[in-house]
């Protein structure tokens, strides 16, 4: 579990890439303070596991199924991405509960500035929308953020000065994609709200006479 709190960029060392899966070596400093083997840490929003590490740097493998559905197959060696350790009972939960699991890849129709702020305009599927509210969490490349906008194909989130600086969405163009996870919380209100017991999916006399159709 993660908040979406950007510890550090890190940089890739190294790239080993197969057919659909990766090894990647991560230059780091935070966070190795207290890292061991078989740690969770989140890269630009997906949680991969340590399998080993030495004091510059760290390194994670990458499955199939997460190369498919995550933006990191189109990293590089040289690329800077964002970090965070899977979060302590003990520390302060500045953001909102992330899982790790990227739910899609989304494209960036739109960046631009007002004053000191940086809106970034997300196109993601549109059925999907429904996970979108206005002023709710949303969590991209790893980092917590509010949704400024929903569109008909997208939302639009804004970045902060310091958010600018702490992570890579500060650097992020037109064209780029990102690691986009929707809030938790959403997705298991749709799933209680919409799932349907087969086994008790069926009509009672006692329900038919609490709701008056018989006496």
């Amino acid at each position: 579990m993660f908040t979406g709190i950007v510890e550090e960029k890190g940089k890739v060392k190294t790239l080993i890439r197969s057919h659909q899966s990766l090894s990647l070596t991560i230059d780091a400093s935070k966070v190795l303070g207290d890292l061991v083997i078989g740690d969770s840490v989140a890269i630009n929003g997906v949680c991969l596991t340590v399998t080993s590490f030495t004091s510059g740097s760290f390194t994670v493998d990458v499955m199939p199924e997460t190369f498919r559905a995550t933006s990191l197959a189109t990293l590089k060696r040289g690329s800077t991405v964002n970090l965070e350790r899977a979060m302590s009972a003990s520390g302060r939960f500045g953001g909102h509960f992330v899982s790790g699991h990227v739910d899609v890849v989304g494209e960036i129709m739109q960046v631009w500035r007002e004053d000191i702020a940086l809106y970034v305009y997300i196109k993601v599927p549109h059925d999907e929308l429904r996970y979108l509210t206005y002023k709710g969490s949303i969590c991209v490349d790893g980092t917590s953020l509010t949704v400024f906008g929903v569109k008909e194909d997208g939302f639009v989130i804004s970045l902060i000065p310091e958010t600018q600086r702490a992570t890579i969405l500060g650097e992020k163009n037109q064209g780029d994609v990102v690691n986009v996870e929707y809030d938790m919380l959403a997705k298991y209100m749709e799933r209680f709200l919409t799932f349907r017991d087969k086994k008790n999916d069926r009509i009672t006399m006692s329900q038919l006479q609490e709701f008056g159709f018989m006496d």
